[in-house]
């Protein structure tokens, strides 16, 4: 068999993920309200894709255009052609889609409406809302020798109008469809139900109506350009390349924080990777306009859906007290391991507690970090910090740990990608109230979710750790779902503080007995593991590895991982994202079972299980199977000892293995489907576990 038949290519994996994606779209079992978000998380998951991997494909093809990826032997180009052709079927189903809810919208009492839909009277109401309330916002430009081609922001809607005077001659018009500071759904009828978009509005300014009320109606456009006929319209928006690499850029004698503000300022000038038109336009002009931008025409997507479908979360807030049309109400609970109104660092050093979000309340955790920060036994709080909340509780309770004068150290990493700007905030914050901030490393990024609380007692040093799979961000943690263990173990403890006294120094931890850390002490550790499951197997014995991550593309952990099954050994992978190993190939795979769970709340968490009950070896990590994760970044792994936190990670793995719902099974020549109840319980697995945690505290509230 040939080997290429057990890799699937990263991108045409991601973009499958981003079709499961598009699938609960589609779903008619999912609320109406919540297929609007899957419609809009579609279209910005394929907005970041363009921006960092297309961008990067790009990149790569013209400084190495022979260079072959090691998993399907493409080149750069093959890959781009190969994500385009994938990209033109998506949205194809994107704009059906679109369609179809807009009509079930419809029905429910709002209507998104275009020039054609309007009444004489709607129309005369727009026409005066244009000019009071965006014609003084927006400046309109004809390209010409002494006027350039303007620069499209990124993600950013503009009218591209084709003018011709009595002459003939022809311009090229250019109106910015998103000031921002005007709404993008415009109120077309006083029920305050039927909206036009913004740019619509402005697009439409140039076109002579039918006589569709009796009369024939000239809108506006040639107030903005007097003497045109508007030859040809269409909406454009701009995708830029977003790959940049820091560390390739950075230089010794600047501020690392101020050259991160630079760059993100660059970022949004980098070379257009995508361009989305509304309308067809001639081929010359689209060639005209992919000129001035210096972009390739296969790289331009038409379709029928609006450019940027953010506004559907709007519609969603109209929509808002018709609750039948969202998912039921969930609230995070209060862990049932936790006793209130008691110290929980005490709590801690009885025994390990393991959170479980969203199902739990993030709250335990910021309880902790706030008692730590007035407790006077207490001496230094230590954390890494990727990605946190705009209104970050955790930030303020390391801000008071400080002011209460113990020694904070944080570690805030500048390059978590679209998050810089609200992690330099927080780091002058943090840096202002007496913490000890530092920014990474050369060459890694810091994507650990460690925290280290130390304390003297007695004369003694005592260590509380805390290892998550997720950020430590409140609002995430709703709508994510992660693991958070907390513990006293000083082995853990003592290796948690290795990292960070490595991390203030620039270095890598090189050497781990319990934890696993990358650089250095993760992959190499999953490797041997993973061999000793084969070892076992061709004894006859039973083995078992069992993975839940986002992401698989490692290739000698997929390698590995082959050789597993090869040998026997029995394979559960759950991952919600990309997945380069293709599960059930006869002869190879056929021992590995590949599942991928979309669902209402975005699967995070990271599980590792390494061999049977009696031997296992159990992990929570931050690091998904990538070799970003393993090699490139600071990444933590923390083993779960105690035996009922164990049963408890067992059995949310089975659940998610059980569930047939939301989940999809890759088959062996790469396609997914969804699973089917058959005669089994339908099992939801995500609603099972909140249903659980649900009982769980009704339980303890019943037995106090």
């Amino acid at each position: 068999m040939e080997e290429s038949t057990v890799f699937m290519n990263r991108e045409l994996s991601w973009l499958k993920f981003n079709e499961r994606v598009l699938e609960e779209a589609e779903n008619t079992r999912t609320p109406l309200c919540e297929r609007l978000s899957f419609a809009s998380i579609y279209q910005s998951n394929l907005d970041e894709f363009f921006m960092v991997r297309v961008g990067s494909l790009v990149d790569q093809n013209q400084v190495s255009p022979t260079m072959r990826e090691n998993k399907t032997n493409m080149t750069p180009q093959e890959q781009i052609d190969a994500v385009i052709a994938a990209v033109n079927g998506l949205n194809a189903r994107r704009d059906a889609v679109y369609a179809q809810l807009m009509a079930e919208v419809e029905k429910v009492g709002v209507r998104i409406v275009d020039f054609r839909k309007i009444s004489k009277t709607e129309s005369e109401r727009l026409e005066r809302y244009y000019d009071m309330e965006i014609a003084p916002l927006i400046s309109p430009s004809i390209v010409s020798r002494r006027q350039p081609f303007p620069f499209l922001k990124n993600r950013e809607i503009y009218a591209a109008v084709v003018l011709e005077r009595k002459n003939g001659k022809q311009k090229l018009g250019i109106i910015p469809c998103n000031a921002g500071v005007f709404p993008r759904l415009i109120e077309v009828s006083a029920d305050k139900r039927t909206f036009m978009l913004a740019e619509e509005l402005i697009l439409h300014r140039g076109v002579k109506l039918e006589r569709l009320w009796g009369g024939c109606c000239w809108c506006f456009i040639y107030k903005a350009f007097p003497g045109y006929f508007v030859k040809a319209k269409s909406l454009i928006r701009v995708t830029r390349n977003a790959d940049i690499d820091p560390d390739a850029l950075y230089e010794e004698d600047l501020d690392y924080r101020e050259f991160m503000v630079e760059l993100i300022k660059k970022r949004k000038r980098l070379a257009p990777v995508r361009v989305e038109m509304s309308r067809e336009l001639d081929g010359n002009i689209v060639k005209t306009l992919c000129k001035y931008m210096d972009v390739d025409s296969r790289y331009v997507f038409r379709g029928t859906a609006p450019l940027d479908l953010s506004f559907l979360f709007q519609v969603q807030d109209i929509l808002r007290q018709q609750s039948e049309l969202f998912y039921g109400k969930r609230i995070p609970q209060k862990s049932v391991l936790l006793r209130s109104g008691e110290s929980l660092l005490a709590q801690i050093r009885e025994g390990d507690k393991l959170l479980s979000y969203p199902y739990e309340s993030m709250k335990t955790f910021i309880d902790m970090l706030n008692e730590a920060a007035n407790d006077d036994s207490v001496v230094s709080i230590k954390m890494t910090l990727y990605r946190v909340a705009r209104q970050s509780q955790v930030v303020e309770a390391l801000i008071e740990a400080a002011e209460n004068g113990k020694d904070v150290l944080v570690l805030v990493e500048l390059k978590a990608r679209f998050d810089e700007e609200n992690n330099i905030e927080w780091s002058r914050r943090l840096e202002e109230a007496g913490c000890n901030v530092i920014y990474g490393l050369d060459g890694y990024k810091v994507h650990s979710k460690l925290c280290l609380i130390t304390r003297r007692v007695n004369g003694q040093t005592e260590y509380v750790t805390q290892i998550g799979t997720g950020n430590y961000n409140e609002k995430t943690a709703r709508l994510y779902t992660d693991l958070s263990l907390m513990t006293a173990n000083e082995d853990i403890g003592r290796e948690a503080d290795s990292v960070f006294r490595a991390l203030a120094k620039g270095e890598t931890v090189e050497h781990t007995e319990h934890l696993l850390v990358a650089p250095h002490c993760l992959q190499n550790r999953v490797l041997d593991m993973i061999d000793d499951e084969i070892i076992h197997a061709r004894r006859g014995e039973p083995a078992y590895i069992g993975v839940k991550i986002n992401s698989l593309t490692d290739k000698a952990i997929i390698d590995r991982l082959i050789a597993a099954s090869c040998a026997g050994v029995r394979i559960d992978l759950i991952v919600r994202g990309i997945c380069c190993l293709i599960a059930g190939v006869p002869g190879k795979t056929e021992n590995i079972r590949v599942i991928s769970i979309v669902g209402r709340f975005l699967e995070h968490s990271r599980v590792y299980i390494f061999g049977t009950p009696e031997r296992e070896r159990v992990y929570i990590a931050s690091a998904d199977f990538m070799t970003r994760n393993t090699l490139r970044r600071v990444e933590v792994a923390a083993p779960v000892t105690d035996p009922a936190l164990r049963a408890r990670l067992h059995h949310l793995f089975d659940t998610m293995l059980s569930d047939n719902q939301q989940a999809r099974r890759m088959l062996p020549d790469g396609r997914y489907v969804r699973l089917q109840a058959g005669e089994n319980a339908p099992v939801t697995a995500q609603e099972q576990l909140y249903q659980e945690a649900y009982d769980r505290a009704a339980g303890k509230q019943a037995q106090g």
